[in-house]
Parts: structure tokens; sequence; C-alpha cells
């Protein structure tokens, strides 16, 4: 075997073993019901740090996180920081270029006692998905390839009857650094 291949082994199950070690929090939901290729779900209440960010989706998507990252990593009034969780959401991709930016704050903290943020850009607040359909997809949760797995998801649900009561979302579970073939994002959507 060459050196190639031993180098390249090494580093895909070192991948492979940080994805399953880095076990990140989630947010708490019910599986209601397997459908044809997707699910629904009934998702808890959460707290959320969201940002709002005006550009194409790739440089929103960034900006967004790192504003939001700044915040968790002690950018706030008392200098705290915040355990990671996953996944990062934001809305899926549109015309308009407006895209909403979340972190989920980890369950053990309350409005009550999570600190302001430092940036006048990032808020937190409680949110309630309730129901919702979710579509699971692997690789990079490009603007083209959100777009398409939307498209998907809401032929899906339509052939079933479910009409979506709120916007697309897309959730990145994974970071930067895990390799396509690893990586598990989502297509999120309120129902009625």
């Amino acid at each position: 075997m060459t050196n190639y291949r031993i180098n390249f082994t090494i580093i895909l199950l070192l991948c492979i073993s940080l994805n399953k070690t880095m076990a990140l929090e989630t947010p708490k939901h019910a599986l209601i019901v397997k459908e044809d290729g997707y699910e629904i779900r009934e998702y808890q209440s959460m707290i959320i740090a969201t940002t709002r960010v005006q550009s194409d989706y790739r440089n929103a998507t960034s900006t967004g996180f790192r504003r939001i990252a700044n915040y968790i990593f002690g950018g706030n009034s008392t200098g705290m920081n915040i355990e990671m969780t996953a996944p990062v959401i934001s809305n899926v991709p549109d015309a308009d270029d407006i895209y909403d930016i979340q972190f989920v704050m980890p369950s053990e903290h309350s409005l009550e006692d999570l600190p302001q943020p430092n940036n006048g850009y990032v808020s937190i607040k409680e949110v309630n998905l309730g129901k919702t359909a979710v579509l699971r997809f692997g690789g990079w949760a490009t603007k083209e390839r959100a777009s398409y797995y939307k498209d998907k998801l809401s032929g899906l649900i339509a052939i079933k009857g479910y009409k979506p009561k709120g916007v697309f979302m897309v959730a990145q579970y994974n970071s930067p650094w895990v390799l396509p073939p690893f990586r598990k994002n989502e297509i999120i959507v309120p129902i009625n």
C-alpha cells in the first residue's frame, strides 16, 4: 500500500471517530411517523440565539455563524462560555437573500439565565417549531442542494396532504471539517 493510501486511510478514520466522539446536544423531539423518505416530528420548545444577515447564502451563513459563535464563546454580558449544540439552522435559500441563522441553546439554560449578546445583531428568544416534516440529506448544504431538497420535501408532504406553515429551514449538524460522505443535514418545515 502506498503512503498516500495509508495517510488517506488514517485521516478518514480520524474524521469518522471525531465525528462520533463529538456528540453534541440536539433539539428534543418525538418521532411521530416515518413517511416515504422523510419523518414527521413534534419538537419541544427551545431557546435559540439568532441573527439576520442579508447577503448571498454562503456569505450569510458564514457571517451568521461567526456572530453567534462569538456570543457562545464569551462575547456576551457576563463573558460566559456556552456549550455548542447541533444543528446550526438557517432558512432555505430564497430570492431575497435574507437569512436567519440560529444556534439552539443547551436545554440546561433558560431565557433568564442566558447573558445578553454583546453584538446588537444577535438576539435570544424562545421558539416552538411544533409539528414538522424533516428530510435528511448528506454532503454539503450548498444553496443548490438545500433548494433541491426543499423542493423534494415540499413535493413529498403535498402527496400526503400536509401543508407548510412556516419557512423551510436547513439544519447542518457537523463541523466544517467533516468530510461530505459523513455529513448530516436536514430540511425542516413546520406543518399543519
